[in-house]
């Protein structure tokens, strides 16, 4: 059951390559972060954790970056 988290994080992270806004492109690669980070809390891979907050976290910044103030 866990594998197939992992399979639709790796869905949802190559399916944001063909959102063509770019404000979608960053809600869906934060979505796959993080269901990528729930599957490395349920395998207990600390560097898949820290690497996708990392991600979420870039999304989420250059999104309230190019929103117009």
């Amino acid at each position: 059951m866990i594998d197939y988290l992992g399979w639709v994080a790796t869905a949802v992270f190559v399916g944001s390559y063909f959102c063509a806004a770019p404000a979608m492109l960053k809600r869906v690669q934060m979505l796959g972060a993080l269901v990528w980070v729930a599957y490395g809390f349920l395998i207990g891979a600390s560097p898949v954790v820290a690497a996708n907050l990392l991600v979420f976290g870039a999304a989420a910044w250059t999104m309230r970056r190019e929103r117009p103030a």
